[in-house]
């Protein structure tokens, strides 16, 4: 099934996976979240022949687990960091203007004051240094100082008590699992070979330098070696246990550090804007987030297993105890639809504490052949890749154009605002509600066209989800023909984000997704069966844990439910 988008389905992940054990590449990528699909589609779009693997699915680990913001990094100012927020600024405005504006949007926030004179000095100081640094970038210019009454206006669920007014500002906001998956996707219509569920074993190599590694297809259990003149490693969290296939740690060390989230419906905080607010840690992130707000985050240092960080009963009270500062109306644990924790991959220095570890990336070289990258921050990760591949195409013996990725819009970018600026004539042309658009052009940009293909076969795809209405059927089906996604989790937690959106956390939907996408996937009632048993215990061992007093009771909580891809056909 070839189409001008390069669909990534069960049939493109067999052929590719026929090309990376036959074909020898340029460079192979470890590791499909932001940095690594990033580095894909930089290496690919200098004409360089690139694989992507990796272990689990696109954005499996901390790339869809994020505060979902494109931002300028606010904390850094306070770190005199202007390097590194101007960097920020310059990204956040390409991905919202030319390289996702149908993922990527502006979104309004207010600094919430305490002491009037001293706080609006010292904040209106920074904010004002960020907003000139970033002026025009994309969102909004000109931060605004709101005073007491203006404030309430803007958050009536404000605690009065609280604040003596607020500063308002722009920030960008992104779907962060969709974004890494379309990045990923936008590298194999340039050409890259990519393949999810692809584990790393082992490494090869070839007197004095790698040439490739050994893998394992966790969707058939069977084993065979990718040859490769460079590799490069950005398996983020998971760059210490790369490096020690190669007997030994490399030039440095990535510190886990744990970040969790909550999620609460909208109508529980009545604000027109999100809030922005500082926690004796660090920041507090309060995010519209469609039907909801996403709360968070945590900053705890993390050494347990690094696939299912687990959100512990002190994570979640802890959140919701620093956004009660802020309220009128304190929430309770009731009000939690959904909570994720991901793990950020920082650069372990001196520093003790995980808060003021760099968010800043490295990239090393521990043996030829063979190059690292680690740290960085989501907002960032186009440059992360640059400065990676950078660092390969020096030992490749050709010649190597500069990156280009600035001027590469993702797939769904080019066409999008005429076609949302024509939403209403489109609605009527598809026979859909105008907001139902809006949602397809907001997760698809100008892919909408193969959506709207596929209900054209089967009429019945154009349904909500009884389960989770806010989807249609089409978008489940899509993700498992279109999208790279292989099981349940896939599409519920991070094609769709049913997983956190709805109270009983996916489960009724796994059901019906099973059914809908068991002819794309090829699944026996065998398969539906064991797929939806795995999503259920993944929910149970989840909320298990996030009624666990601390890290190791949730941890073994957590792991009580297997991993779909471990326990898929591998005898």
């Amino acid at each position: 099934m070839h189409s001008t988008t390069s669909p990534l389905n069960p049939v493109s992940r067999a052929e590719a996976l026929q090309r990376l054990a036959s074909e020898e590449l340029d460079v192979l990528v470890i590791g499909a979240g932001v940095t690594g699909a990033g580095c894909a589609l930089d290496a690919v779009t200098r004409g360089l022949k690139v694989g992507l693997v990796e272990a689990r699915d696109f954005a499996a680990g901390t790339s869809s687990r994020s505060t979902k913001l494109f931002h300028g990094g606010l904390r850094y100012l306070e770190q005199l960091n202007f390097h590194l927020v101007f960097e920020a600024l310059k990204e956040r405005q390409l991905a919202l203007t030319k390289l996702a504006p149908h993922l990527a949007k502006p979104v309004p926030f207010i600094y919430p004051l305490s002491k009037p004179a001293f706080d609006r000095a010292y904040a209106g100081l920074g904010i004002g240094v960020y907003d000139l640094m970033g002026a025009g970038r994309g969102v909004p210019a000109h931060l605004r100082h709101l005073g007491r009454r203006k404030t309430l206006e803007s958050f009536p669920s404000a605690n009065r008590d609280a604040l003596t007014g607020s500063i308002k500002f722009y920030e960008g906001q992104v779907d962060d699992a969709r974004h890494t998956m379309m990045i990923a996707r936008t590298a194999a219509h340039y050409g890259a070979v990519c393949a999810s569920s692809t584990r790393v074993t082992g490494f090869i190599r070839e007197a004095d330098h790698v040439a490739g590694v050994r893998v394992k297809d966790l969707e058939s259990g069977e084993d065979f070696e990718i040859r490769a003149k460079q590799t490069i490693n950005a398996a983020g969290v998971w760059i210490d246990e790369i490096q020690q296939m190669l007997g030994g740690r490399g030039q440095f060390r990535v510190r886990a550090s744990k970040g969790v989230h909550v999620v609460i419906p909208r109508n529980r905080i009545n604000s027109s804007t999100g809030v922005i607010t500082r926690t004796e840690k660090s920041l507090l992130f309060i995010v519209p987030w469609g039907s909801h707000w996403i709360i968070g985050t945590t900053d705890t240092d993390w050494d347990l297993d690094l696939a299912h960080p687990a959100a512990s009963e002190a994570d979640i009270d802890y959140i919701l105890d620093h956004a009660n500062t802020l309220l009128a109306d304190p929430l309770t644990r009731e009000d939690v639809v959904g909570v994720y924790a991901g793990l950020r991959p920082l650069l372990a220095g001196e520093e003790d504490s995980t808060s003021k570890l760099s968010r800043e990336h490295a990239v090393a070289s521990p043996v030829r052949g063979l190059t690292m990258i680690a740290g960085g921050k989501y907002t960032t990760y186009r440059i992360m890749a640059k400065d990676a591949v950078d660092a390969v195409v020096h030992d490749l013996d050709q010649v190597v154009p500069k990156s280009c990725t600035e001027d590469v819009p993702l797939l769904g970018a080019d066409g999008y605002q005429a076609l949302w600026n024509g939403r209403h004539n489109l609605a009527e042309r598809v026979s859909l509600r105008v907001g139902q658009v809006e949602h397809l052009l907001n997760r698809y940009g100008s892919l909408v066209g193969e959506l709207f293909a596929l209900v054209e076969q089967r009429p019945e795809l154009a349904q909500p989800l009884d389960s989770a209405p806010e989807y249609l059927k089409v978008e489940a089906f899509y993700a498992a023909s279109h999208e790279g996604a292989l099981h349940l989790d896939d599409i519920l937690a991070r094609r769709t984000r049913i997983s956190i959106e709805t109270w009983d956390r996916g489960a009724a939907a796994a059901v019906e997704v099973a059914d809908l996408v068991a002819p794309v996937l090829g699944w026996t009632t065998d398969d539906i069966a064991r797929e939806v048993e795995h999503y259920h215990s993944r929910v149970a061992a989840e909320r298990e844990s996030q009624h666990q007093p601390d890290d190791l009771s949730a941890d073994a909580a957590r792991l009580g439910a297997p991993d779909v891809r471990m326990g898929k056909r591998l005898a």
